[in-house]
């Protein structure tokens, strides 16, 4: 800022650049205005059409089963956008300041006390101070069985003199005044995204353990911690796009669609590191579609090489730059199949084949790329062209359009992506990697059956990649999202990368 009594100094065209720099703020400002208020009324518009499908015609008549989810879903998703649109709004309104009411906790449950008082009390003028009181606030926490209380009892300290009260702050909670611990949050979270068990069976176990939790409840909590987590899947994103090679996979997930009264195919993309690289981590990216812009909306600018299945909805990519990889896996798979059907002894000779190329890799699993760059261009190149040959050579006594040609076409116009490998040690030789990260997400349908909502599946995608990047770097879910629902309040949000599951250092360790 200039102070007036400067301006007089200022010649004309000083005059004009310091005219020129404060529109540019108030323009800056301005579109920032713009923007937060777009989003503001985006949310609002999408929570009218949640509360209308909620209590509308449509709701009442969906099925049973769906209607549990629906339930649930658009309770997680209006806490979702209500908690977006706390962060939208500055200041909150009015409405939005009140303290929320709760039942009280039941007296019977077991209680930990955690006190909270001053650094110091001796006041500034020298006298110590007095303790004339104290807040307590209860937070429900839960390991699996057993409902437990944690009573945080901040005590108030006067210097009668000076008349100055001293308290230690409240501390800071992922639900601001709300009931739930960051262990019975993060039990919620596992038990829903890792176990995939829905609210509405969490609420009955709850109920048995001594403690009625509504599903309505239970959702609100789920909406919140998903809008509290999403900065920390972005910076999971920006680090695996740094990387030079990533796997990709996509999976069928069903999403319900109240207006229509059904679902429809959605899909649950993944994207991970190869077991290769020291970071360790998979991000999904839940879509309505398997329409190919979705890989590329993600992918954006990245070039790398990228280690997929024959999916046309990758191609688009490799026309901008990406470099494709193969998986030998699939190309496998054709002549396992064929193998399965009967005597074939095509599918053997290329099963042998596959098969020794394999062995070379089982070797070099624990050598650095430039190393394993040099012994498979040493070991496994001699063995992938004497494949390609045999496979040219039988093709052309293979009768068009038969289950052997098909096998071997398969292999052969995608020789160049099945062999990419060879050329690079970052390179995997198939996409086994990514296929088992997904694969408890395809297990899992069976118990959700699907996605309740677009946003609902963004959700399970935003918490099931910490999940199961948590696993990927031997941290227990469990313990990992209570630590980092602990401490996601007070952290930095330019430190967020530190409680990525790679990064990621329980608050007790020792440095």
């Amino acid at each position: 800022m200039v102070d007036s009594a400067s301006l007089v100094h200022l010649d004309a065209q000083q005059l004009r650049a310091l005219a020129l720099s404060l529109m540019g703020q108030v323009a800056d400002k301005d579109r920032e205005i713009h923007l937060r208020q777009t989003k503001i009324d985006q949310l609002t518009h999408e929570m009218a059409v949640l509360k209308r499908w909620k209590f509308g015609r449509s709701a009442e008549q969906l099925d049973p089963a769906q209607r549990q989810l629906f339930e649930e879903t658009m309770a997680a998703d209006l806490a979702a956008i209500e908690e977006e649109l706390d962060g939208l709004r500055n200041p909150p309104a009015p409405t939005e300041a009140r303290q929320p009411k709760r039942a009280t906790l039941p007296p019977e449950l077991p209680r930990t006390e955690i006190r909270h008082e001053p650094d110091s009390t001796t006041c500034a003028c020298g006298c110590q101070m007095q303790r004339i009181g104290e807040d307590v606030s209860e937070k429900l926490d839960y390991t699996p069985g057993v409902f437990t209380v944690e009573r945080h009892v901040r005590g108030k300290w006067a210097c009668r003199p000076c008349e100055r009260l001293v308290q230690a702050p409240v501390p800071a909670q992922v639900i601001d005044k709300g009931l739930p611990s960051a262990g019975l949050l993060a039990q919620v979270l596992v038990a829903k995204y890792a176990d995939h068990l829905p609210l509405y069976r969490q609420e009955g176990i709850f109920a048995r353990a001594g403690m009625a939790l509504s599903r309505s409840t239970l959702a609100q909590w789920v909406g919140v911690c998903g809008v509290q987590l999403q900065p920390l899947l972005d910076a999971l994103k920006t680090e695996l796009l740094a990387h030079p090679v990533l796997h990709a996979d996509e999976t069928p997930v069903e999403m319900l669609s109240p207006g229509k009264k059904k679902t429809h195919r959605a899909y649950l993309w993944a994207y991970a590191t190869p077991a290769f690289e020291p970071v360790k981590g998979v991000v999904y990216d839940f879509a309505e579609s398997r329409a190919g812009e979705h890989a590329r909306a993600f992918l954006g600018d990245w070039r790398g090489t990228l280690v997929c299945d024959d999916y046309a909805g990758y191609k688009a990519s490799f026309v901008q730059g990406v470099t494709e990889a193969g998986c030998m896996a699939h190309a496998r798979r054709k002549f396992f199949d064929l193998a399965q059907h009967g005597t074939s002894p095509v599918a053997t000779k290329a099963l042998e084949y596959i098969g020794r190329l394999y062995d070379v890799e089982r070797e070099l699993t624990d050598l650095d790329a430039p190393t394993r760059q040099q012994a498979r261009q040493v070991r496994a190149r001699p063995i992938a062209d004497a494949l390609q040959e045999w496979m040219h050579l039988t093709r052309q006594k293979v009768t068009d359009g038969s289950a052997t040609a098909k096998a071997l076409d398969y292999s052969l116009k995608r020789w160049a992506a099945l062999t990419r490998y060879l050329d690079d040690g970052q390179v995997p030789i198939d996409n086994n990697w990514i296929e088992n990260r997904i694969r408890p997400i395809a297990i899992g349908r069976a118990n959700w059956l699907f996605a309740g909502s677009l946003r609902a599946g963004q959700r399970a995608a935003a918490v099931m990649s910490l999940i199961q990047s948590a696993r990927m770097n031997g941290h227990d879910p469990y313990t990992y999202l209570k630590d980092i629902l602990t401490r996601l309040p007070t952290h930095k949000a330019s430190r967020v990368g530190e409680l990525l599951p790679h990064r990621w250092q329980p608050t007790n360790a020792t440095t």
